[in-house]
């Protein structure tokens, strides 16, 4: 895709972070954007901040667990819009804890955000993006917890390597069909993402509870440690700004991975290694 004016965008979790940044310069290059997010009231005020740019914006409150919003989501854009160009899976959340102490419906509740989400906007797009000739590009937000590890953070690892694993196996289907994809894999950009894991289900319902419980399934040491040394590292990171502007000249560069930290990219070498030396030993076990 060699510029974005008058080409049609759909991102969730726009009302702010990297889905606002990237509605942002979207709609600075003549863009039309519909801004997707949970949260109403937010998303209304961020969209009026970009009404004066070049392109046109609306606005959408989808809750990306629920496949049948995505696809109003999809019905609304085209309505309002005509052929859509772009998609940006990008709504997510964070969720820490140990194994044996992280409740189910946690669990569920990140996969069907981070992973799930995506493939409801891919479901509901794809069709039409292949229908029209016109090409397109998708944008999945995973992060470099898809391709290394730390402990406390089981659950958004699975899921961001889930996403980053679920892009690469779509930009081979879809590459003949002229639809290109990337997968966001940043490690600290200016956002609410520290936050998000407030609101996972065992929480939400002991803060309701007329009984609360000292500490629901989900609220460990743990969880408490990994907010706030991922709080300052995310208050001290990437301007999300400087990263849509990236994500922008790697959709037109038709890049597969978009990369920020020269740092991080230590931890994918020692990944590799860790692999190889395992899959050698192995070889060398069965004596091929």
């Amino acid at each position: 895709m060699e510029n974005f004016e008058n080409k049609t965008a759909y991102v969730t979790g726009a009302a702010s972070g990297i889905g606002f940044a990237i509605s942002e310069a979207l709609v600075k290059q003549g863009a039309n954007v519909m801004m997707a997010d949970i949260d109403g009231g937010l998303l209304t005020e961020s969209a009026n901040t970009l009404r004066n740019y070049k392109g046109r914006i609306e606005t959408h409150v989808c809750d990306v667990i629920k496949a049948k919003d995505v696809q109003a989501g999809f019905a609304a854009t085209q309505a309002a819009f005509g052929n859509i160009h772009l998609l940006f899976n990008n709504a997510g959340v964070g969720l820490a804890g140990k194994p044996g102490q992280i409740a189910i419906e946690d669990w569920r509740w990140i996969v069907d955000i981070n992973l799930m989400g995506i493939v409801h906007g891919v479901e509901a797009f794809v069709p039409h993006m292949r229908s029209h000739g016109e090409g397109g590009h998708i944008v999945n937000t995973a992060s470099m917890a898809g391709h290394f590890t730390m402990p406390g953070m089981a659950p958004y690892h699975a899921t961001k390597f889930a996403a980053v694993g679920y892009s690469e196996a779509l930009a081979q289907e879809l590459a003949s069909q002229n639809i290109g994809v990337s997968v966001l894999c940043p490690t600290w950009v200016k956002s609410n993402i520290y936050n998000t894991g407030k609101q996972a289900p065992t929480l939400i319902a002991n803060a309701n509870s007329k009984t609360p419980s000292k500490e629901s399934p989900s609220a460990n040491e743990t969880t408490n440690q990994m907010y706030q040394l991922t709080k300052g590292l995310v208050e001290n990171g990437m301007e999300a700004s400087t990263f849509a502007d990236l994500v922008l000249k790697s959709i037109q560069a038709k890049r597969l991975y978009i990369f920020n930290d020269r740092e991080a990219r230590d931890a994918i070498n020692v990944r590799r290694d860790m692999i190889l030396k395992d899959y050698d030993a192995c070889l060398k076990d069965l004596g091929l």
